[in-house]
């Protein structure tokens, strides 16, 4: 992989930040996988920016993988959600972010069994099997999962939050 290839597809100017990023939806027993780290007080999802000359399918099989030691599977695209957002901790403190993320189911493997050695910007990651009837009671990104993810529609939607 060349240099250029390992670049995220991301820039920040001024106090504006945007990234392009591919995202997962892990689910075993009712349970969705979210991550959080060492600098926040939030889950998230599994998931990272797509790399320049890297497909969004690509990229979110690396990002699967780098971050649980696990190879899963795509199903298919779930979501693609333009997020609009202002953070204030972490890595993007004080900043206007954008973000495009394409959110894809991933097919269940039977097991909760991951391998996780993860590390973010932020600090290790840690992995969480998280009860989707419990997703509404969390601070969980995104927070359409709360709802959404009880109901999966089998058709790709498009979700644009302001949050």
């Amino acid at each position: 992989m060349t240099k250029e290839e390992q670049i995220d597809c991301c820039f920040t100017s001024d106090k504006k930040w945007f990234r392009y990023r591919a995202a997962a939806i892990i689910i075993e027993n009712d349970c969705v996988l979210l991550a959080n780290n060492e600098s926040v007080d939030y889950f998230y999802s599994v998931g990272g920016g797509v790399r320049h000359g890297e497909t969004t399918e690509q990229a979110v099989l690396r990002e699967v993988f780098e971050e649980t030691g696990v190879k899963y599977e795509i199903d298919r695209l779930a979501f693609v959600h333009e997020n609009f957002f202002s953070e204030s901790i972490a890595s993007l403190k004080g900043l206007d972010c954008h973000e495009i993320s394409l959110y894809f189911l991933m097919k269940p493997r039977g097991t909760q069994e991951i391998n996780s050695k993860s590390y973010c910007v932020d600090g290790r990651e840690f992995m969480n099997w998280i009860p989707i009837k419990d997703l509404k009671k969390l601070k969980a990104y995104p927070t359409f999962f709360a709802k959404k993810l009880t109901n999966l529609s089998e058709n790709t939607e498009h979700i644009v939050t302001a949050e």
